[in-house]
């Protein structure tokens, strides 16, 4: 068990020979309580370092980022790219997040824009779920009430027409889970199918086949730090416990500070 996991962390990451450890250990532990096995091996040895760093995040400069939406533009997968670049929302928050949680502000409450529709003043969505394990978000602090950038609004107004669409032309197989981004049948998104054309849109943004959803929140970060938003903000924006998180994970993003979200983002790209 030993070799295995040194050989392991020889060529992965850290993380990634943690995760395989963990596995292991609750393996052999259904096969202890079966009797299959006198002892749980893998519970007597620690999981090795593996290479420091793990395959590297990047995030995209502002053109580069200007560049990736207008690929997007008329694709299924707009409003995803749109709204996961500019509020920052974790790729399984985007893929778990429902139309009922698209919220306007109306008579000093929040209502769903099925209901209120798109055209007020602001909107916002409540990151209350994730496509994780029994359905919730990665830590507490990771449900939030995000205000939304005009951008996002008109995105997601089309990704509603587009949206309706789709369940006209899927008709009996239209199986509806509420999603704001489903498949052609309204079933959840699937994370590989995610990637793949995800990784369509860059290559037609010009920006090769390396870059992966993800990359799309080290870029809210990275644009927020260099328009001058404190890194206490940005860890609230980004549903972190504590700025140590922010600064760990994104430190190739953050920038001295000198000087919010919505605003800044409408800022950008107007």
């Amino acid at each position: 068990m030993q070799r295995a996991l040194t050989a392991l962390a020889t060529r992965s990451s850290s993380r990634t020979v943690q995760i395989a450890h963990n596995v292991l250990v609750r393996a052999i532990r259904h096969a202890e309580r079966d009797d299959l096995v006198g002892r749980n091996v893998a519970a007597l040895v620690d999981a090795p370092k593996g290479q420091l760093d793990g395959r590297p995040s990047k995030s995209l400069t502002l053109e580069q980022a200007a560049a990736l939406m207008a690929a997007a533009k008329g694709t299924a997968l707009e409003a995803y790219v749109v709204v996961s670049l500019l509020s920052g929302v974790r790729t399984e928050e985007a893929r778990a997040l429902r139309w009922d949680h698209v919220v306007a502000w109306v008579d000093e409450q929040w209502v769903p824009v099925a209901e209120a529709g798109f055209d007020h003043e602001q909107v916002a969505v409540f990151v209350w779920r994730a496509e994780r394990a029994g359905g919730d978000t990665k830590t507490k602090k990771s449900r939030r009430t995000l205000a939304l950038p005009r951008k996002c609004v008109e995105a997601l107004r089309e990704q509603r027409v587009r949206q309706a669409k789709d369940r006209l032309a899927a008709g009996a197989l239209w199986n509806d889970h509420g999603l704001v981004f489903a498949s052609l049948v309204g079933t959840p998104l699937d994370d590989h199918n995610v990637r793949r054309q995800f990784r369509v849109i860059t290559e037609a943004a010009g920006l090769g086949k390396t870059w992966v959803p993800r990359e799309l929140r080290h870029t809210f970060v990275s644009l927020l730090s260099a328009h001058g938003v404190p890194v206490e903000a940005i860890a609230l924006l980004a549903g972190h416990n504590q700025t140590a998180t922010t600064e760990l994970v994104y430190r190739h993003q953050i920038v001295p500070a000198l000087t919010r979200g919505a605003e800044v983002m409408d800022q950008i790209f107007g």
